[in-house]
């Protein structure tokens, strides 16, 4: 066995190997694969219709006539036990689909496992089961796979539109990590030469074609402009060099040659550079992985190879749990492992390097970020307790220190600096002084229609944050009160910030605003509504100098207007109410105390 080499220009993905072709755009002739693919040449239309004149197949749909537009089909089957999944890698600027069958025979498809038909508008470089390897939420990926030995898949690959340069696909899951040499069975392969084969440029591959009645084996390339005899091989193994579409001609003694043919591909091996470590702060601000690419990189191609970051060494090592390109660190002190991975091969990767993130911790702030302070002359003193010698402070107010003294109400935001060399870590707090009184009721106001309509309405002295209450009632936020029933009721007014209340006993009665005692038989007598509800009611009335005039109780029908027999004068007049209240104390009704009018 010898090696053959010839000088090529190994170019970058979907380069060379573009000018060469293993799909099949038939089911039935599907391509047998047990391990990743080389980027193949895309596709160009179909053969038959595999899906007999149907205009969907899952999420797939036709085109122009048919499910299938440019296709190819795969097919592959499970060895062991566990998750699978695979990327589908394409030029950023296409858009392919694919759908998922899990069936043994072309005939009778049934509805695909998986399938995804979104277009790629946020130019995805791959789609697939399982996750996308760049770590970031991709759309176009369907849930992981749970296989069994000996299920046997077939995979449709698609583009509406001519606009493809190849594709190549990569197996991914567990299954792949704890078994990956027998993972898929490569017995469904039949081809002399095997599968189609991408290794990595520091690889050797050597083409077995060995047959056991050979009597001699020709040897061909074809490097894009058809196959080509290589001189000089003419051994069963054939050690290859380059990226070619490989063939062999093995001539028996019978006539009965055998030809078979096969892809390898070589791609490139990456190099991981040193990077630097980041320190940061840990307020949930995120650290940009993409600018840590240009680091690994070095001066390798982003379109070439693919920069990952991992928690651990051994899922850098696997390619496995990539972390967000957005990285917001947590803790005090990490370390993030570096993968650097060939799009073309992900099994070309070097999980060589590493970098440290020191998280430098935020001030801890635990003041109250509201104080509430009842009394006439309010002062209060706000902020941290405990100072840390290590932080610098700043009030909005001015103040330099970590506790304040403040006399007048407001927001007052404290600014607290850890720093760390040129970096500054701040942690902001805000507390809200508000000064309160306790509420003092100046006045309430009673508008009385009948037993079933009527409005008190509470005044205060001073505003503030309170709510009202009238007897065991529901607190409410509103002043106002609409149709309690007639008698005596409490108002309580309570300030919410914890300053005290103050209460008073009201008592809901219906009087007239005026009477004509003028024998018309209309408003003729002057009375009090509602004073059956109270204990020894007494309505005391009076002239505008204080004159009592007239008493009466709940059995009263009425004053007449006159004093002693005599008709009193057009003029306002004034009363009172005393009852006995709950207590059993003789009071005098609050808020009662009003005037009426006598007309003629």
């Amino acid at each position: 066995m010898t090696k053959y080499g010839i000088t090529i220009l190994l170019l970058n993905l979907f380069g060379t190997l573009s000018c060469f072709s293993q799909v099949a755009p038939d089911c039935i002739n599907a391509i047998p694969i047990c391990n990743n693919t080389p980027i193949n040449a895309g596709t160009d239309g179909y053969g038959l219709d595999d899906f007999n004149g149907a205009s969907v197949s899952g999420c797939i749909t036709q085109a122009t006539g048919t499910v299938e537009t440019n296709s190819a089909w795969y097919r592959f089957r499970t060895s062991e036990t566990g998750q699978l999944g695979f990327n589908i890698g394409f030029d950023s600027n296409e858009d392919w689909d694919f759908a998922l069958y899990k069936t043994n025979d072309c005939g009778d498809l049934g509805e695909p496992i998986r399938c995804n038909y979104f277009d790629n508008s946020d130019e995805s470089i791959y789609i697939g089961v399982g996750q996308d390897p760049t770590g970031v939420a991709n759309i176009q990926y369907e849930d992981w796979l749970e296989v069994a030995p000996n299920e046997d898949y077939y995979l449709l690959i698609n583009n509406y539109s001519n606009n493809n340069s190849g594709f190549s696909i990569q197996f991914s899951g567990n299954i792949f990590i704890e078994f990956s040499n027998s993972a898929l069975d490569c017995d469904i392969i039949d081809n002399l030469l095997g599968p189609p084969k991408i290794a990595c440029d520091n690889e050797n591959v050597i083409l077995d074609a060995t047959t056991s009645d050979a009597i001699d084996y020709e040897w061909y390339l074809d490097i894009g402009a058809g196959y080509q005899r290589i001189p000089g091989e003419s051994g069963p193994e054939l050690n290859v060099a380059v990226s070619a579409m490989y063939r062999v001609l093995v001539i028996r003694p019978s006539g009965n040659n055998l030809l078979s043919e096969t892809q390898v591909a070589y791609a490139p091996s990456p190099f991981t550079y040193e990077l630097t470590d980041e320190t940061v702060c840990l307020d949930g601000t995120a650290i940009d992985f993409n600018s840590k690419d240009l680091e690994a990189l070095g001066d390798q191609s982003s379109l070439e190879f693919l920069v990952t970051y991992h928690a651990s060494i051994e899922e850098a090592m696997n390619g496995i749990n990539a972390l967000p390109k957005e990285y917001i660190p947590t803790q005090i002190s990490e370390t993030i492992f570096v993968r650097t991975t060939s799009v073309e091969n992900s099994s070309c990767y070097d999980a060589s390097k590493s970098f440290d993130i020191n998280g430098i911790e935020l001030p801890y702030l635990d003041f109250d970020t509201s104080v509430f302070i009842c009394g006439d002359t309010p002062v209060v003193t706000i902020g941290q307790t405990i100072p840390d010698s290590n932080f610098t402070y700043e009030w909005s107010s001015g103040q330099n220190t970590s506790l304040i003294t403040v006399a007048e109400e407001g927001v007052y935001t404290l600014s607290v600096t850890n720093s760390v060399g040129a970096l500054q870590c701040i942690t902001v707090r805000s507390v809200t002084v508000v000064f309160s009184r306790p509420p003092a009721i100046s006045d309430i106001a009673i508008v009385y229609e009948d037993d079933a309509s009527n409005m008190i309405s509470v005044f205060l002295e001073e505003d503030g944050d309170f709510d009202y209450q009238v007897d065991n009632e529901e607190p409410q936020s509103s002043s106002i009160f609409n149709n309690l029933f007639p008698g005596e009721h409490t108002i309580t007014v309570t300030d919410l910030n914890g300053c005290g209340l103050d209460s008073k006993d009201i008592v809901v009665v219906g009087f007239p605003k005026f009477f004509t005692p003028n024998a018309d038989g209309v408003n003729d007598k002057w009375k009090v509504e509602g004073l059956s509800v109270l204990a020894n009611p007494i309505i005391t009335i009076y002239n505008r100098y204080g004159k009592l005039l007239y008493q009466l109780n709940e059995d009263s029908s009425g004053w007449d207007g006159t004093f002693k027999g005599v008709l009193l004068p057009e003029s306002d007049y004034w009363f009172k109410l005393s009852y006995t209240n709950s207590l059993g104390q003789n009071t005098n009704a609050a808020y009662i105390n009003n005037h009426f009018t006598l007309k003629r």
